[in-house]
């Protein structure tokens, strides 16, 4: 078997490649890829632009297929896959949404600037790694009791702030609130909630992180002034996680149930990672429940860990996070499934859109775009690898047309975490970043190597193809000072 996709590709223009429907029985519609010429030869690398194909059979499928340009293998759905159907006759898949339900990130502003925190870093990011419990399968601070679990899978966010991890004004500017409408507790196993209960509160293991960055590059003066960046060299923090154990369960769960749905409504699939349920079936409303609480689950563990974050610079700096300025920009779903209502061929049309690996990018005007924003649309966080950089961009009226509202979400992996393993075995990886002038904490060197910089596209150029092609407007460009790694 061939190492590389040979499939059928036609050039639209320099940002958009498609994949005909012409290409596999079953097909009912295209695939679009956002993509320039380099960067298609890496993609043709793995097999992500079948599976690309393949999200093209689903049932009720409306537009294109579609994959950003951070689009790599991932399960049923490519990392970096769109896909809209119709809550009248289509199908939702957990491929669709993934197995980190909710993995999302959010931008913490600060009034501090880097000739300020960099004498601080190490300390500081001693501090943050000492808060805020990370690693595989850690245990976090926060003891729930009882039912409490139930709560914060109703109310997300929500039940953090009232639980004095935060301030109200967090939930403004949040995807969602904070808080995703349909959870349904009872919905979710008694084994995804064992998971999640001592896990609440956590940073996790693989690709998240926190960050510590410097503004280093400003591309729109006034998106960015809007979004609170006010000047080159000022220091803002990303947070980088999901819904840990708890999101894996609960994918996991409802994989089952979609693999025994699918011969039931008699849906014929060509991967049987893809299988789902109709939207409005039972199976499909129930898995739409539990998903939310997993969502929720996250946006509280996401806001937990912003509390930790603003303890830790204010007992280093020796200022209250108040006074540091330390509030929230925004936060954004990586992975999720949204019932929203686009509109298609002219009609407005209810749809559940899947977005895995993919950044809701809402247009200027939008009302589910927070008031302070919706002069310029809704931010976008797009992290890179922890030895380059992340960018800060907006939504923008073309994703509305053409991607239901999506951009990319990331760097997008390049390599394997074995295939990093080997390629820098024997290179310590913690002396490199200090030599770039970032100071890391991890709980495994192990993991330094399977995020560096070699095992991620270069995120310069997918946020490049994203801005060419318009689905996406970048405002700016920060740079790490300090990461914190699982």
């Amino acid at each position: 078997m061939t190492k590389r996709w040979e499939g059928p590709l036609q050039q639209v223009d320099e940002f958009r490649w498609e994949i005909p429907q012409s290409y596999k029985p079953g097909m009912l519609t295209n695939a679009i890829v956002y993509a320039d010429e380099a960067m298609m030869k890496h993609i043709r690398e793995d097999f992500s632009l079948e599976q690309a194909a393949n999200v093209a059979t689903l049932p009720g499928i409306v537009g294109s297929s579609l994959a950003m340009p951070d689009i790599h293998w991932g399960y049923g759905f490519p990392i970096g896959g769109v896909a809209a159907t119709r809550q009248a006759d289509g199908l939702v898949s957990p491929g669709g949404v993934g197995f980190d339900i909710n993995c999302g990130v959010r931008l913490l502003h600060t009034n501090l600037t880097v000739s300020e925190v960099k004498p601080k870093i190490a300390e500081l990011v001693d501090a943050m790694f000492v808060a805020v419990p990370s690693g595989l399968g850690t245990k976090g601070k926060i003891r729930l009791r009882g039912k409490e679990i139930d709560e914060v899978l109703r109310k997300g966010a929500r039940w953090a702030v009232e639980s004095g991890y935060g301030e109200p004004s967090d939930l403004i500017h949040a995807e969602e609130g904070g808080e995703m409408k349909g959870a349904d507790p009872d919905k979710i196993s008694a084994r995804a909630k064992e998971r999640g209960v001592p896990q609440l509160g956590t940073l996790g293991s693989g690709n998240h992180f926190l960050e510590v960055q410097v503004v280093e590059e400003i591309y729109d003066a006034e998106a960015a002034r809007v979004l609170g960046i006010e000047a080159v060299g000022q220091v803002t923090v990303f947070i980088h996680t999901g819904s840990r154990g708890l999101g894996y369960q609960v994918c996991d769960d409802y994989l089952k149930v979609m693999a025994g749905a699918v011969p039931r409504y008699g849906v014929v699939l060509p991967d049987r990672q893809l299988a789902g349920a109709p939207v409005r079936s039972p199976e499909g409303q129930d898995y739409l429940a539990a998903m939310a609480g997993a969502a929720n689950y996250a946006w509280a563990n996401r806001q937990a860990i912003t509390h930790w974050v603003r303890e830790a610079f204010g007992q280093v700096l020796r200022q209250s996070p108040r006074d540091l300025g330390m509030w929230l920009v925004y936060d954004v779903a990586h992975n999720i499934a949204k019932l929203e209502t686009h509109p298609v061929k002219g009609k407005p049309t209810p749809l559940c859109v899947h977005r895995k690996g993919a950044t809701r990018a809402f247009p200027p005007g939008h009302p589910e775009v927070p008031a302070r924003y919706r002069g310029v649309g809704q931010p976008v966080l797009i992290p890179g690898d922890m030895g380059r950089y992340s960018y800060v961009a907006v939504g923008t009226e073309a994703a509305m047309r053409e991607t239901w509202g999506s951009t990319c979400h990331g760097a997008g992996r390049r390599a394997s975490r074995g295939a990093a393993l080997r390629a820098l075995k024997g290179v310590n990886i913690l002396k490199r970043l200090e030599e770039q002038g970032i100071t890391a904490r991890v709980v495994s060197p192990r993991s330094l190597a399977e995020e560096a910089s070699e095992a991620y596209k270069d995120v310069a150029e997918v946020v490049r193809v994203a801005d060419g092609a318009g689905i996406s407007r970048s405002v700016a460009k920060v740079r790490p000072l300090g990461v914190v790694k699982g």
